[in-house]
């Protein structure tokens, strides 16, 4: 029988959670409109993540800490963008 690599799974899996975010981020900074997205939903995906990030560290795991980081930068990115846009300010768009 075919031995599991658990830590292959745990990296593909890190990747394609990260990646997922890179469409939305790139459409965010490219548009300067934030308007569909849930301000909610960020704030509670970053608080989460940021605690993946900390479980990761303490369980010294290097899929969920590289995953982790990536996701909170990217989806840290467009909730910055989301509260700034939301408020009417313009700082991201070049002038």
């Amino acid at each position: 029988m075919p031995s599991f690599d658990a830590s292959a799974l745990g990296y593909v899996a890190a990747l394609l959670t990260s990646v997922s975010f890179v469409p939305q981020a790139i459409r965010t900074i490219r548009t300067q409109d934030a308007h569909g997205i849930s301000t909610g939903m960020y704030v509670t995906f970053v608080a989460g993540t940021g605690l993946w990030l900390w479980y990761g560290l303490a369980i010294r795991s290097l899929p969920v800490v590289a995953s982790s980081t990536v996701t909170l930068l990217l989806s840290g990115t467009i909730l910055v963008m989301k509260l700034q846009l939301g408020r009417g300010h313009n700082s991201f768009r070049p002038e």
